[in-house]
């Protein structure tokens, strides 16, 4: 199988979103001390987290099957940019609420905003080229 410039530009954000979104998944769900500032002490929060965890990697697997299999690819696409503008979204409202996080959500907010808005110019690429 060879890898074309399409498949590089339709593709490569979905590559970088797996490999950022599916370890960090496992980080929120078993050690969310590890690198982020938060220390669940209840069963509701561990719950929580863990369902955080089950999304990312629900998520995940869509975006391996786009990067995959070619009739999975719009779908893929299509969910990755709800996800990350998604995300982007809920962290700009905390930033206008609740002021400014540590730098990993900083940075999260605009890799988040920067792979959404990348979705969308692929998804409108793609739709122009086909029809």
């Amino acid at each position: 199988m060879m890898i074309t410039k399409t498949d590089i530009l339709t593709k490569s954000h979905l590559i970088i979103s797996v490999c950022i979104v599916l370890p960090v998944s496992l980080i929120y769900g078993f050690n969310p001390e590890k690198i982020f500032e938060i220390y669940p002490n209840t069963l509701d929060e561990f719950n929580l987290l863990k369902a955080i965890m089950g999304i990312y990697v629900g998520f995940s697997i869509i975006w391996i099957l786009g990067i995959l299999k070619t009739n999975f690819l719009k779908l893929a696409l299509f969910s990755n940019m709800i996800f990350m503008l998604g995300l982007a979204c809920g962290r700009l409202i905390s930033l206008a609420l609740d002021g400014i996080p540590s730098f990993v959500y900083v940075f999260g907010t605009f890799a988040e905003l920067f792979l959404g808005l990348y979705g969308f110019w692929i998804l409108n690429n793609l739709k122009n080229t086909n029809g």
